[in-house]
């Protein structure tokens, strides 16, 4: 089966389920996700800015302490990181420590997605209130997995597809109408789908779940589950999506080659703990 066929069947399955599931032509409407799409470096070996302002540079080890995130939040500033990501309870100190323009992007539900739905709206909702633009949320996996079939032959769970993407909305909504620093219009939301559980049918699903739940971005891996983001998946899922819905790579990406092959296959961002190593500097 083609990635064409894959993503048209898993879609009518999906509408007939009763999920929102935006059409193609809807998405070919979309304009390019605004300030996010980057030009690959003309020399990856010297122009190191394009390719830092594509990072989020990333600390959301359970021992990373107060100290950690300093330096996370100063190697951003130096560099000129996109972002830096961190868990929930260090918002607070990463958006008094950053500058414009790098932003503090938190985690939510990290990092097994198991969280309940009106936990996951709280996390959300106080992460906004301490300044974070944007939100990483993990999808609820174990659903989705019960949801989806393996195969052609198999049921859709009707009600846990729904579950999912009921669970995905009540986080978008919690994040638009939150009170924080940062405006509303500029806060963006993406869905991790630890695309390393998933097959490719899955992968289709919950890419389709995530952008009709409202949020901007699909996000590859948590990055503590075992394998992380690969071409193939970032290819699928723009595929999926086109160009107008943004594609964060994260997990295993621990040198240059496999960052700009990442981008190289659709992705926008990359979610980064070697971000230093892979721009080559100390």
């Amino acid at each position: 089966m083609t990635h064409a066929e894959l993503i048209a069947g898993t879609r009518i399955a999906m509408k007939e389920a009763g999920a929102k599931v935006p059409s193609p032509r809807a998405l070919a409407r979309r304009d390019p996700v605004e300030g996010e799409v980057v030009e690959m470096p003309p020399d990856p070996a010297t122009d190191n800015s394009a390719l830092a302002a594509c990072i989020e540079h990333t600390q959301l080890r359970p021992e990373a302490g107060g100290a950690q995130i300093m330096d996370l939040c100063e190697e951003a500033n130096t560099h000129g990181f996109y972002s830096v990501c961190v868990n929930s309870a260090w918002v607070s100190l990463a958006a008094a420590m950053v500058e414009s323009p790098v932003r503090v992007c938190a985690v939510i539900g990290f990092p097994f997605g198991a969280t309940a739905a009106k936990v996951k709206s709280f996390e959300a909702t106080a992460a906004i209130g301490d300044g974070a633009h944007e939100v990483d949320v993990v999808m609820q996996i174990g659903h989705l997995i019960e949801a989806v079939p393996e195969d052609d032959a198999g049921i859709w769970n009707t009600e846990r597809l729904k579950d999912v993407q009921k669970e995905l909305a009540s986080v978008v909504a919690a994040v638009k109408r939150a009170k924080g620093p940062v405006p509303a219009e500029e806060r963006k939301i993406k869905v991790i789908i630890e695309t390393n559980l998933l097959d490719d049918r899955r992968k289709v699903a919950a890419a389709l779940l995530a952008v009709g739940a409202g949020a901007q971005f699909v996000k590859t891996c948590t990055g503590f589950l075992g394998a992380g983001a690969t071409p193939e998946d970032v290819s699928l899922i723009r595929e999926t999506l086109g160009e107008g819905v943004g594609i964060k790579a994260s997990g295993g990406i621990a040198d240059r080659g496999t960052a700009l092959a990442l981008l190289g296959a659709g992705a926008n961002r990359l979610g980064c703990s070697a971000s230093l190593a892979i721009l080559g500097v100390s």
